[in-house]
């Protein structure tokens, strides 16, 4: 049969092609992009929307399903309440009219129509009939050109002869020969649309019969040859020069040849290898069925498609050189994303052909309010051991305290570190180890100091015969706190030590018992003078640099290894930060959950229960993960409380998006520590109560809190003093 072939010639030097993909019915926006890109004619991938009133009769519930939940026809209340889990199919068939799904029919009708010519191949989501129609020519739309196996366009445009060869559907490999609902080459049913080896045979055949080496020629199919091994040895056997394709559903458009993708020209071969076993697999076993019922005709375009599979380039290192090596360099592939998201333009003008990508890309916006990783600068560095037995630190900032970083000696054993006052922050007060930087030391060395906050909150260091020494001018902060700040910044530094103490227990599973009383931790081993050595103190000041001699410095406490001037990272995995949490009254599953997010179910990644906590356990608390932005927040209008869905008969208590534990903490710390006690509210860990301690004695211990953080109880009695401004912690709030 001869090919059905036309030559549209464009009356200008220098004209502009628009490529898009997916336009998924809404026919009208064809006309809306070519006025925008300014394009002379235009070049569909798929997912056209051949569909007529008639087509919904033919399609199965989850292809209506599917081409609901992505109809740009369809407003977002009315998707998501045609979606909802509680309504069946036959709902979504009751009420989805052909208006919602595509504007072919007005097309067809003449009250749509196109400003340009517009070449397109069908995708996967399209009715059979239409496209059969179309080839008999029962159907016939003026600027629409259906390419097909045995359908093939020439541009002559700005001085290039463009050959537009079009391969539809998608590539399903195990139904390379089944025609389904179709006659002759093209098959589908139910409202999808795949790719057939006779389909594709009838291309080669055609464009054997159109050859013409003046011609530049561009294959346009649907399937990624990017991905698809056959696709890009059809490209290959066709001789094309450019190839278009679409069907990965990016938010960018990529532009590339094998050349740039490949690390060599076997990672090439071996592309083409995989889809030639991949192919042979299904050839072997549907040889003998095949075999006993084609025709003479389609065994012609059997053996055509066979020969496509077989004519692998050979290796570079062969006996005769690769004809066909030009080729994986000099072919151009574009595939484009959904036409919401963007789009190509071929600029054609004196014989070149320039191409202009748009896309939509990803949103960024959301990490600048992330909690990132620290500057480099942030964390200071150790210091190094002076030559004449002083040290010296780095110039301090103005109106800033001078800061001492830890300066762990030789033989110390560093972990990662987990207590806050490792390095005094200079917005704070001077921590107790460093409030006896002015007291002189000439004695024998005696055991470490013990460092105790009374009633008032003024450090003291207390002296083997419990005597205390007379306050220096250090133990005072030059950014002028008062003794109520100076109390309440060691309160939490006291409560962040019994954290970070219990996290680090967990973690390394050390056997450390935590004190549980109001005692400030002992200095660590490495701040003990050695046997005979002499220490000289200065008092600190904004300008003052403490003189300490060369066996002796004075040190920060020894930590687990951290040299910086903020928390060390916990080692665990960054969050996700499109994440929901859920209170739940009653228990649940990872597929009760997924049932209820049902819309967007495909788009969730991970469900996790956390077990830090009795509700956790039980599973009534649970973080849903989604891959990006908007499947999170579709999946937080979907599930809000304010829905009225429930799940296992109850409507959860909370439905909202993850936030960090170090921005609760902030926020609590800006309202003024005004409550003791926090309830666990599902979002990446729990607040520890003021000065409630650990175990025996902490006000009701680890049974009660959890039951709090589960919301049965009440958070228990009040906290303790927790620093020297008589500040008592606030009962926890009910659940």
């Amino acid at each position: 049969m001869a090919p059905n072939t036309q030559t549209k010639i464009f009356d200008s030097a220098h004209g502009r092609i628009l490529c898009v993909a997916d336009i998924r019915g809404r026919v009208s926006a064809l006309n809306d992009l070519a006025r925008e890109a300014n394009a002379v004619a235009i070049i569909h991938t798929g997912d056209f929307g051949f569909f007529e009133a008639s087509s919904l009769d033919r399609i199965n519930d989850r292809t209506l399903r599917h081409l609901t939940m992505y109809s740009p026809l369809i407003p977002n209340a009315q998707r998501n309440h045609l979606l909802a889990q509680e309504n069946p199919p036959a709902h979504i068939r009751q009420t989805v009219t052909i208006s919602l799904l595509s504007e072919f029919p007005l097309l067809l009708s003449g009250q749509i129509s196109l400003i340009v010519p517009v070449y397109t191949v069908w995708g996967a989501c399209e009715d059979v009939v239409i496209i059969e129609k179309f080839r008999s020519q029962a159907y016939s739309i003026p600027n629409l050109h259906v390419l097909d196996e045995a359908t093939t366009r020439l541009l002559d445009i700005g001085g290039v002869k463009l050959r537009l060869l079009g391969l539809g559907g998608a590539l399903v490999p195990h139904k390379m020969f089944d025609n389904g609902d179709g006659n002759a080459t093209i098959a589908g049913g139910q409202g999808t649309m795949w790719t057939t080896a006779l389909q594709i045979g009838e291309l080669v055949d055609t464009a054997q019969r159109v050859f013409d080496s003046t011609e530049t020629r561009l294959l346009v199919t649907h399937a990624s040859p990017g991905r698809e091994g056959i696709i890009s040895q059809l490209a290959l056997y066709l001789k094309t020069d450019l190839t278009l394709s679409a069907g990965l559903h990016f938010r960018y458009a990529t532009s590339y040849n094998e050349f740039s993708i490949q690390s060599d020209y076997e990672g090439f071969r071996h592309k083409l290898v995989a889809g030639k076993e991949q192919f042979d697999k299904i050839w072997d076993s549907v040889k003998i069925q095949v075999d006993a019922v084609i025709d003479e005709n389609q065994r012609v375009l059997l053996d055509k498609v066979l020969n496509v599979v077989e004519k692998i380039p050979p290796p570079l290192g062969g006996p005769s050189p690769p004809s066909d090596e030009p080729a994986w360099k000099n072919c151009w592939n574009w595939n484009l994303c959904d036409a919401a998201y963007g789009s190509l333009v071929l600029d054609v003008k004196e014989g070149r052909v320039s191409a202009e990508l748009k896309s939509q890309g990803f949103n960024y916006a959301y990490r600048r309010t992330a909690t990132g990783p620290g500057t480099p600068g942030s964390s200071a560095t150790p210091l190094p051991k002076g030559t004449g037995g002083a040290l010296t630190p780095a110039p301090p900032p103005p109106s800033a305290a001078t800061n001492v970083t830890s300066n762990a000696t030789s033989n110390a054993t560093t972990v990662p570190a987990t207590n806050i006052n490792a390095t005094p922050n200079l917005d704070r007060a001077i921590p107790p180890h460093l409030a006896n930087a002015g007291k002189t030391s000439l004695s024998t060395p005696s055991p470490p100091p013990q460092v105790k906050t009374p009633a008032n909150g003024t450090a003291r260091s207390l002296t083997p015969s419990g005597t205390a020494p007379a306050a220096t001018s250090g133990s005072t902060p030059s950014n002028g706190q008062t003794s109520a700040d100076k109390s309440l910044e060691k309160a939490e530094k006291e409560k962040q030590k019994k954290k970070d103490k219990k996290d680090r227990k967990d973690k390394f599973g050390a056997d450390k018992d935590t004190k549980d009383g109001e005692d400030a931790p002992k200095s660590s081993s490495s701040s003990t003078p050695a046997p005979g050595s002499q220490t000289m103190h200065k008092p600190l000041s904004s300008t003052s640099t403490p003189i300490l001699s060369n066996d002796d410095r004075l040190k920060s406490p020894v930590t687990d290894g951290s040299g910086g001037a903020r928390t060390p990272k916990s080692g665990r995995p960054p969050r996700n930060p499109w994440t929901i949490f859920m209170r739940l009254a009653v228990p649940t599953t990872e597929s009760d959950l997924k049932e209820y997010f049902a819309e967007v179910k495909n788009q969730i990644v991970k469900i996790s229960f956390p077990l830090g906590t009795s509700a956790g356990r039980a599973q009534k608390l649970a973080y849903i993960e989604f891959g990006d932005e908007e499947g999170m927040r579709k999946g937080l209008e979907v599930g809000s409380v304010e829905s009225g869905r429930k799940l296992n008969g109850e409507t959860p208590q909370t439905v909202t998006q993850a936030t960090d534990k170090g921005e609760r903490e902030r926020e609590q710390r800006e309202r003024g520590d005004s409550q003791a006690g926090q309830q666990r509210d599902g979002n990446f860990g729990t607040f520890s109560r003021r000065g409630g301690g650990r175990g025996r004695g902490g006000h009701g211990g680890f049974a009660s809190r959890g039951l709090a953080a589960a919301g049965l109880t009440r958070g228990g009695r009040s906290g303790s003093n927790a620093g020297s401004g008589g500040e008592s912690a606030a009962p926890a709030a009910s659940a």
